[in-house]
């Protein structure tokens, strides 16, 4: 309920920053990369219960001849990668974290085809709200493996407090600013989870 409630002063508190800035986002993105202007994902929430997750749209619909789509990295305009360096295509994600489908802080949500992969402790990660950052995204973000990742976030599972969330929420500020970890080495973000190496 407290985090809930955090949750919910500090996304409205801040509503007359945020709001302005991402209409503005929402009309850069139509201007540079056209319709749809959001993205849309079904995602694994609390529970591992699906939700639909919203981010700024980053991808061109850049095809080859065979009409399939190029490879992410091909797909992402200098503007995308800006967006994505500074976080900004996240922004919408505010409307989740009003609608109690996500909180400000806990696990990423990832994709719903890497549920059967995880370990049963690494699925621990679904015990708590995914969250826009978290322990992971202020500790090597998509520069570390996989299995450190996931390791983090059962870390948060387990030991997450309302402190914890504000200190985190502090030091992502300053990873955004830094751009620190945006992409591992080689992929637009980071490579497909395909199971744990341990």
């Amino acid at each position: 309920m407290i985090k809930r409630l955090a949750d919910l002063l500090i996304v409205l508190f801040f509503s007359p920053l945020w709001v302005p800035l991402a209409l503005f986002i929402a009309l850069l993105v139509r201007i540079k990369l056209g319709s749809p202007v959001l993205f849309h994902q079904i995602r694994p929430g609390l529970n591992a219960e699906p939700f639909k997750m919203i981010k700024f749209r980053t991808m061109t619909e850049a095809r080859d001849q065979q009409g399939n789509y190029l490879p992410d990295e091909q797909r992402l305009t200098v503007f995308a990668r800006l967006l994505r360096a500074t976080s900004l295509d996240e922004l919408p994600e505010l409307i989740n974290v009003l609608l109690g489908e996500m909180s400000l802080v806990g696990p990423r949500p990832l994709l719903m085809q890497y549920l059967p992969l995880y370990t049963s402790r690494q699925a621990r990660r679904h015990e708590v709200k995914p969250g826009l950052t978290g322990w992971a995204q202020i500790n090597g973000r998509n520069a570390i493996s996989w299995d450190e990742k996931l390791e983090m976030d059962v870390w948060y599972v387990e030991h997450h407090s309302l402190w914890l969330d504000l200190k985190i929420l502090a030091l992502t500020l300053l990873k955004v600013l830094t751009g620190h970890g945006i992409s591992a080495p080689g992929h637009a973000t980071a490579p497909y989870f395909t199971g744990s190496t341990k």
